[in-house]
């Protein structure tokens, strides 16, 4: 016969299966996180790698970018100043190396570091990939909810259309065609650059010190350069944020309905509840957790992105230097460039993955 304190200790005593729960619990976060770590190294190497290979593909670099306009003596001492006359498999190693310490080489076209080349055109790509993403949520996001919220409804079709047309827009077309509008014919907003000249040189002479200008300019607390810089960052920012709001539109779309139909709101909804309150409470925040996931994948999109962004508005940042650097072929530069976002990709998933497995527990298993 069970008594009231067998009861008790059962109750308060943990199962079983709940013990190595429990372990597993505080285990299985740091383990994830580890093997994430760990990923970025191959990533980046492999990347590295296939770099590497592509650029030599064509021959040793000088040739490439000096072939024809020095002397063949001047030439062969390049090449062999540079160590580019050695077995290939050497300077692979040799160059791995260099990026061990941080050394991504020198640019035959302008001899600056690449590094230096880097952190100068480094702070405007991240800050138009940052304009993106803002604009990406602000439209993205609430256009999901109301497509979710009128499933298989014309607001509905009319939005996935459009996320469907965003996607698949090409950058370039949608940057050349908002100029057009808006720069060309409205006369609304300035067709290129991050600033006008006056602004840039304001902030140069006042010690800009981050390279992005939106922050030089609350720096310095100069109302009026903000004002300009943010309006020179629209239409990129929309061109750019356009592709990846499709993305976000129909990742909360899918989720959301996928939360509506689940075992305890269909409960809720039998017992009266309002669906603006089912939608609110109960399918809004589930359907973050993928955009989360997402965001370090759509970081590599931007950058990508970026290159033909930064060239349509004459944006001097990465992506409009890489293709300057490329017309020289100048592939020093280029390669520097290049694993140099790979970095930034692996570094950005890591990211993303950490707070994806703080916000959604059942990633770590």
């Amino acid at each position: 016969m069970t008594t009231t304190d067998d009861l008790t200790a059962e109750t308060a005593a943990p199962t079983p299966a709940q013990a190595p729960r429990d372990k597993k619990t505080k285990g299985g976060l740091g383990r994830y996180l580890l093997v994430r770590f760990l990923l970025i190294f191959p990533t980046v190497f492999i990347l590295v790698t296939v770099v590497f290979i592509l650029m030599r593909a064509t021959g040793d670099p000088i040739t490439a970018a000096l072939g024809g306009r020095l002397p063949p003596d001047q030439l062969a001492q390049r090449i062999h100043q540079a160590g580019y006359d050695r077995p290939i498999l050497e300077q692979y190693f040799s160059y791995l190396g260099q990026i061990a310490h941080g050394n991504f080489g020198t640019t035959i076209s302008d001899h600056l570091p690449v590094t230096q080349v880097l952190m100068h055109y480094g702070a405007a790509t991240l800050e138009l990939a940052c304009y993106a993403l803002i604009v990406a949520f602000l439209i993205g996001i609430p256009l999901g909810r109301i497509a979710a919220a009128h499933r298989d409804r014309a607001p509905d079709a009319t939005l996935r259309v459009s996320a469907i047309l965003a996607y698949a827009t090409p950058v370039f077309f949608a940057g050349l065609l908002l100029k057009l509008i808006f720069a060309v014919w409205l006369h609304v907003l300035p067709v290129s650059g991050r600033a006008s000249t006056i602004d840039m040189l304001t902030l140069q002479t006042q010690g800009a010190k981050t390279g992005i200008y939106l922050i030089d300019a609350l720096s310095i607390g100069n109302w009026s350069i903000v004002g300009d810089v943010l309006q020179h960052a629209v239409l990129p920012a929309i061109a750019l944020g356009g592709l990846t709001a499709g993305v976000f539109l129909r990742l909360v779309r899918t989720n959301m309905i996928s939360t509506l139909q689940t075992g305890y709101v269909e409960a809720a909804r039998s017992r009266g509840v309002a669906e603006r309150r089912l939608v609110n409470k109960h399918a809004w925040r589930p359907a973050l957790v993928p955009i989360i996931t997402v965001v370090g994948l759509e970081v590599a999109m931007l950058l990508g992105g970026a290159v033909l962004t930064e060239t349509t508005f004459e944006w001097k940042g990465l992506g409009f230097q890489l293709v300057q650097y490329l017309n020289v072929r100048d592939f020093v530069a280029v390669q520097g460039m290049v694993a140099l976002l790979a970095v930034i990709v692996a570094v950005t998933n890591f990211i993303v993955d950490v707070i994806a497995a703080l916000v959604d527990p059942r990633i770590r298993y």
